[in-house]
This record gives structure tokens, sequence and C-alpha cells, in this order.
């Protein structure tokens, strides 16, 4: 809610507002006014760019048909109207405003106040349950509403005047009234669209990497009842009330063969986006990149997570999804679709309990939902199929309808990309949702333990994940261990008694079936994973005792849930270890640790921090850390997009700083007072890299074989020996290939 004073539901006439930025984007209420002004008059969507998706049909002249032959047009869309200082944007959800459309039966709307040249977002309302009174003249819709602030006249009534479909829609009568029936303020609406909300929609694509256009429905098995018809982005979100306008001159950008990190695309999205602005605004880009960097199995991510004006960009990667097979071009569209709901801040469907507020979850946990928001492989029917096959068997191309709810009606701080962060910024959790399940016959079991046993102030919170079988017969499941895969969730009770979610700062989506077998001979699965910044900022930011719980939700519905660790974080003992936690506990500091480095001028002062740490403090423990981000980001190219958007520098890789930076990190960390082991693995294979782009092949072979040795001993077991050893020789085999003779 804004800084301005009085209640649009009264009347009351308050002092000016404050200019702010969250208001709706510069075109909405400039030349996207204008153009809806003139919808307004005539009752007709603008031409143009939404006729590509489908505009709402012209009114039929009068002379073809009388108009008491004629059936009465929708009432529900959107209207806006003034009063006093105040705008209000309403929409009004009661009846279909088109074949095949749901009607929700519910009222929302937006306050914006006004002060000489300026708007200023307000506050927000929804009526979930109103009553619909409809005669032949018109329709009056009533209920009590939830509003962002104390609203004096609570109760919602809104008039609308039935109008044939030769007519022009009349507009709304809005009365807010006291929950004794006084009225209070009153506002007249014109109508303005059939759309709920307008959102601007820029997409680029690298070379050689074509977007996706569309698919036909009908060309594989659908949901009987499903009609066949041809489908695109735009048109999903037609479906959902979202009028999706595809903004002209799509960019393609050079593109590089070894993918691309978040740091790159946050970079590529400030510079190729000619619609960005940190500012809260209905527009999104979407990159339609080549491959992610780092992780097998992305197919999308909604990278933009880590700011103050979130879910403005998201990537989808061309290199796992592309085809032109029927099969491949249904899932792209799934992607697409999926992606750019993060951006209006909807959670996969098996995570809804951890928004704040949280959401019911759908059947099965969620995995029943028939939503673009689940993973198809995940879907468990009523019916009791599961699976790739019985999600596209029963999926109607539709989200759910609390997704609906959300896109159409949610408060506007919600929904709109740049404002609240994903999944609603507040990390307060109900500690119950991670009990001990009544009854586990998983076959599973999660361990959570922290890499050291006590850690000192500032110094970074790792902890590692074990998931292993307890049926002698084995287990199938899935190898999404991380948290930041989304299927991994770690509650944190901090010492003040708050629980708070650790949420990352990227949400990767790892929407493909990638299971493991756990048996006798590969009992457990490993992962590791630093947890002391996310979303919300740093998670451990004062001295005392930590009580960590992580839960893990199995492909079949199971939530397997660890046992409750104790971690310790000790006071700062002398002068020097204040200074150094307050080098390593910095916002950009912890985004760095979260990217493993990165040459955005955005965190510049972070990388001054954790230079000074190398520099004035390389026999603290701390410096590993330092050095490990440092020495990562130099291994590898950083790419950024050149300033007019057509060309991309990159950064060649600083073997030689990349040695010196992380050869000590892999000393250290071998004599057991560095990294933890897992990541140790990760930074020897990266050395070995650095010493094969230089040339030196003999001791990129002899690091892999010094990592090897470290492992094969019986503090390990034998199936962690065999796993590390695996690593090492895929590492030796791609390095042959990639900087080999020859």
């Amino acid at each position: 809610m804004s800084t301005a004073s009085g209640d649009p539901t009264t009347g009351t006439a308050g002092s000016s507002a404050s200019p702010v930025t969250d208001l709706p984007s510069t075109e909405e209420w400039t030349s996207g006014q204008e153009q809806e002004v003139a919808t307004a008059h005539t009752g007709t969507e603008p031409t143009g760019a939404v006729e590509a998706i489908g505009a709402e049909e012209q009114p039929v002249p009068r002379e073809q048909a009388p108009a008491a032959a004629l059936p009465y047009r929708p009432v529900s869309g959107r209207y806006r109207g003034t009063g006093g200082s105040f705008q209000l944007e309403l929409r009004v959800d009661v009846d279909s405003i088109r074949s095949g459309s749901k009607v929700l039966r519910r009222l929302s709307g937006d306050f914006f106040s006004t002060s000489g040249g300026t708007t200023a977002y307000f506050g927000s309302f929804v009526v979930h349950s109103p009553t619909v009174t409809t005669s032949a003249t018109q329709i009056v819709v009533r209920g009590l509403g939830t509003f962002t602030w104390q609203a004096g006249a609570p109760v919602v009534q809104v008039t609308v005047p039935r109008r044939r479909t030769d007519q022009s829609p009349g507009a709304a009568t809005v009365q807010f009234l006291t929950t004794s029936g006084q009225a209070g303020a009153n506002y007249v609406c014109p109508y303005v669209s059939p759309y709920f909300r307008v959102v601007q929609w820029e997409q680029d694509s690298v070379t050689g990497k074509i977007p996706f256009l569309s698919y036909n429905t009908g060309a594989l098995p659908r949901p009987p009842g499903s009609p066949a018809r041809v489908l695109n982005v735009p048109g999903a979100y037609t479906d959902a009330g979202i009028q999706m306008l595809v903004t002209g001159g799509a960019n393609v950008i050079a593109d590089s063969s070894n993918g691309w990190t978040d740091s790159e695309l946050h970079g590529a999205m400030q510079t190729n986006f000619s619609l960005w602005r940190n500012v809260p605004q209905w527009k999104v880009w979407l990159l339609v990149a080549s491959g992610y960097e780092g992780l097998s199995g992305v197919r999308g991510i909604m990278f933009d997570a880590a700011d103050s004006f979130q879910r403005q960009g998201c990537a989808v990667f061309y290199d796992l999804i592309k085809g032109t097979d029927p099969e491949s071009q249904r899932a792209q569209l799934r992607t697409y679709v999926h992606e750019l709901g993060h951006a209006f801040n909807l959670l996969h469907s098996w995570q809804k309990n951890l928004a704040r507020p949280p959401a019911p979850l759908g059947p099965r946990g969620g995995f029943g939902d028939l939503s673009w928001m689940n993973y198809p492989q995940n879907y468990q029917s009523s019916s009791g199929t599961s699976g790739t096959a019985a999600y596209w068997g029963d999926f109607p191309f539709q989200f759910t309808d609390n997704e609906l709810i959300h896109l159409r009606h949610g408060f506007y701080r919600d929904v709109i990309m740049g404002a609240n962060p994903f999944a609603t910024g507040a990390a307060d959790i109900d500690p119950e949702l991670f009990d001990e399940p009544l009854v586990d016959e998983s076959g599973l079991r999660l361990g959570l333990r922290g890499t050291r046993s006590g850690f000192a102030f500032g110094e970074p919170v790792v902890v590692e994940l074990k998931l292993e079988t307890t049926d002698l017969r084995g287990r199938t499941a899935h190898g999404h261990l991380h948290p930041d895969d989304g299927l991994v969730n770690i509650a944190i009770r901090q010492p003040s008694g708050r629980t708070v979610l650790y949420r990352p700062l990227r949400l990767r989506c790892v929407d493909h079936d990638e299971t493991v077998r756990l048996d006798t001979t590969r009992p457990a699965i490993y992962s590791s994973a630093y947890i002391g910044y996310g979303r919300d900022g740093h998670y451990f930011q004062q001295p005392g005792t930590y009580q960590l719980r992580a839960s893990y939700q199995g492909a079949d519905g199971s939530r397997i849930v660890s046992p409750v660790l104790s971690v310790t974080v000790r006071h700062p003992v002398s002068a020097t270890d204040e200074r150094l936690a307050e080098l390593m506990m910095g916002e950009e500091q912890g985004k760095l640790l979260v990217l493993r480095g990165s040459d955005s001028p955005s965190l510049r002062s972070g990388n001054d921090a954790l230079q000074e740490i190398v520099e004035r403090h390389a026999q603290h423990p701390f410096a590993v850390y330092a050095r490990m981000v440092k020495g990562l980001n130099a291994e590898h190219e950083f790419k950024s997009l050149s300033p007019d958007r057509t060309g991309l520098t990159v950064r060649a890789p600083d073997t030689k700083s990349a040695i010196e930076q992380l050869s000590p990190v892999v000393k250290v960390s071998e004599q057991g007072k560095g990294v933890d082991n897992l990541t140790l693995g990760m930074a020897t294979r990266r050395l070995a890299r650095a010493y094969a782009r230089q040339g030196d092949m003999e001791e990129a072979g002899a690091t892999l074989d010094r990592l090897v040795r470290h492992f094969d001993t019986p503090a390990f077991k034998p199936h962690v020996v065999e796993a590390v050893r695996a690593q090492a020789e895929s590492t030796r085999a791609r390095l042959m290939s990639d900087f080999g003779p020859g």
C-alpha cells in the first residue's frame, strides 16, 4: 500500500500521495490507455497485435439482426473509472467472456491515487463469494471484500446494465458500503476490455534457435471433450483471461556454445529487454537460449529472483526442448507457458503451501493438478494412472481454478512483474509443514548434516543431503536432491524462534524424468547446498543455535522428512573476526557465493570485498571461500551483451588466475580445513579444466588422480569412491576431447 492517506471506499479525501513507481506501465496509462478508452466507446478490442491471438468478435450490425433477437453480451471484463483523487481498475468475473472460458464468480479491483501529474498504487481488494442477481436490464454483484488496507466501507456492490451484442457495453457503477449498510464512495467505471489484465511480452532468441510458434492440440491424444485447436503461448493466457500483447521487433542475439549462467541471463535481460526498468510493470521478457550452464536437464528458468524487482525475466533452453514433431511442440508450449507463469508469481503445483500466505495444495499433494505449473512426469491422477502419458491424456491445456483466481484477481503487487518477490516475500512458514509423517512406507530415508560441527559467524553455511533406501529390494527415486531444483525444501528455525524457508535465488525447472535406482550397489545419492543466502537475504544473521529440517518430495507424492539438525553459529572472538564477517555478509557477497562468481557490474562491491579478504586476510579460514568464488569465475568465460544489443562480448577464461585461486582451495580442503567433500570434488575438476585450457594436460590428469586418491580410503564407502572415480574419468575424457592434442 502506498503512502497516500484517505480511504477510496468511503470517499474521504487525504493528503497528496507520494509519487512511487509501482504503478501500471507507462504504456498502459498513456498510449495503452488511449487505445482502451477508444475500446470503451466502441465495445470492441483494438486490432493489430490482439488479432494475432484471437480478438473479440466485432458487434453485429443492427441491420443484420434486430436487437430483440440478439443475445446479451457478457458483462465480465475490466472497467476503469475515477472518483475524487482515486482511480479504480475493476474486474468483473460473473459470466463467460468467450467459449470455454471459466467463470470464477468474483469481483476484484486495484486503486491508484492521483496527485498532480503523478499516479501511485494505493491498494487492492477481492470479493470471493458475491451474490449475483440478474434481471432483464442489469446484473448486480454484491459481497464483502478482502482489502489490502482496513477499508471503512468493505461491502462492494457492482451494477452493470445488460446490453445486447449489437450494443456497446455499459459502464459499471461501483458502490462501497459499510457492514451496516451505510453508503460510502461511488464510482462509475466505463468498460475497457474483456481481458482482466494486459501484459506486454517481449521475446528474444539467440542465433540459430527458432522460437516456438504454435501446437495443434489435436495432433496427439487429449482428454475427451477438449477441442482440437491451434494453440500458442498468448492463446493459453487468453484462456485465462490475460491479454498477452507480443511486442514487435524481437531481437536475435549472439550465442555461446557453453550455455548461459544465471548472472549472464540477468545481465542479458538488463541489456536486451527494451522495455526493462527496475520498477513494477506489466512487462515480461523471455529469452530462447541454447542451454543452461552447470546442470543438465534444465528446460527453463525464471532467473530474475535475486533483487528487489523480481519476476521480470525468464528463459527456455532450446537444446533440450527443440523439435518439430508434435510431441516436441507440445512440450515447448508447456515450457514457455510454465516459465511465464512463474513471472506471474505462480509456484509449482506441489509448492503452493509454501507461499506466503500459503495456498491449498491440489489432489495428491499437488501432483494431481492438471495445470501448466505441474511436471508431466510427476502427475498422479485420481484413477491411479501417473506419469507423462497420463498427464497429457488428462490435461485440457489450462490453469487450475486457484491459479486462475491468482492471475485474474490476485492483489496487484502479488501478480505484477517487478513487485512482490516470488512466493510473496515474507519467509515465515508453519513449522508443522515439516512434521514427520505418521506412516512412512516410502522405502527412502533423507539425511541432513552440516559440513562443520559449528560455523563461524559470517562463514557460508553448507549442508549435505543424503537420500538412501531402507528397502533391501531397492527403490527408484528422482535424483533432484538440490534445493534449487524445487523438490527438496529446507526449513530453518532461527535462534529468535522464527521459522523460515530457505528460498533459492533461482527457480530451475528440471521437468524431465531423471530417476536413480537405489539398491545394495548404490544405496544412496548425495548433494551439498549453500543455504546461507537466498531470496530473503542472509538466513544466519546472528550467532546462536539453528534447527534445520529438510523435506524431499518423492515422484510418487511421498514426503520424506529428515531428522532435525542443530547448527551452531559461533560468536566472533576478535576484531579481525568481526571485520571478516562484515566482508562476507553483504548482499552482493551472498549472491556471488550462490552464483559461484560473476563479472556483473551490479556485483562489483561484493567482488571488491572478496578481493580484500584474499589480499589482506589470506591466512584466515574465510579466504578459502573468497578464493573459490574468484577462481571458479575466472576459470569460466563470462558473456555479456554489447550496449547496442547486437553483439555478445565474451570474457575468455583467465586460467592463470583460476589456478592461482583454486590450487590453495583444493590443497586446504584436502587437509579437512576448507570446503566440504562434494564441493572439493567440483573445485578439483574445475582446476583440472583450467590446467587443460592452458595446454597442460599432464597436470590436469595428475589433479584428477589426486582427487581419486583423496577419496580412495577406508573413510569413504565403496560406492562413494566409485562415484568419484566415474566423475574423474568422465571429466578426463571431456578434457581430452576439448583440449587434447589433435
